[in-house]
């Protein structure tokens, strides 16, 4: 499985937005953040947008934040919203698995088993705690930029 650029873009700014203090932010604040082009984020921003993950406010102090607190969002819901599912092989999208060979099919259970085990990362990390992170990283970060 390969998540796609417009994936990690949509957990880059909807990050960014947490880092924010969920202030509205417009686009191009978060594409500088995030060095992303205006473009592909107005992209991201409509489906997150219809998706009910952000809400906007138009002019001057206008933009976007998170429509709910960031501890209500997995990597999993951000991922899925942009990605669609996160199943490793396309036999696996239909449910009930539609593939004739299915019951049969031992490499279908190892398709299974990255699909547990992915859902189970993306799942159990929150926004908030991704958030948590990227400050740590950052502190770390400037830490050891004062002590060069």
């Amino acid at each position: 499985m390969k998540i796609s650029t417009r994936g990690r873009y949509a957990l880059r700014m909807m990050l960014d937005m947490a880092m924010n203090n969920n202030e509205y932010l417009p686009i191009k604040a978060i594409a500088e953040h995030q060095e992303i082009s205006n473009k592909y984020l107005e992209q991201i921003i409509t489906v997150l947008s219809r998706a009910g993950f952000v809400k906007s406010v138009r002019g001057p102090q206008g933009g976007y934040k998170l429509a709910k607190p960031a501890r209500e969002y997995t990597v999993g819901m951000i991922l899925r919203v942009i990605e669609g599912n996160l199943v490793p092989v396309a036999c696996m999208e239909d449910d009930p698995n539609q593939c004739p060979r299915s019951e049969i099919c031992a490499t279908l259970d190892v398709w299974k088993q990255i699909d547990e085990a992915v859902n189970n990362v993306v799942d159990n990390i929150t926004l908030e705690e991704l958030a948590d992170r990227q400050r740590r990283k950052l502190e770390d970060h400037r830490k050891a930029a004062l002590h060069n």
